[in-house]
C-alpha cells in the first residue's frame, strides 16, 4: 500500500479500494455511466 507519510494517504487507499472492489465485481462490458454508478455506490458504504 502506500507510505504512512502520504498527506492523503488513508482517502488515497479507501478511493482505490472501493475502485478495486468495483472492477471485481462487475469485471468488463459495462458503459462508463454503470460503472460511475457503482463507484458512486461504494463510495456512500465506505463513508466518502
Amino acid at each position: 500500500m502506500l507510505p504512512p507519510g502520504y498527506k492523503y494517504s488513508d482517502l488515497t487507499e479507501k478511493i482505490i479500494g472501493c475502485a478495486m472492489r468495483v472492477h471485481q465485481k462487475m469485471r468488463n462490458g459495462y458503459q462508463e455511466k454503470i460503472y460511475q454508478v457503482c463507484l458512486r455506490i461504494e463510495f456512500r458504504k465506505s463513508g466518502l
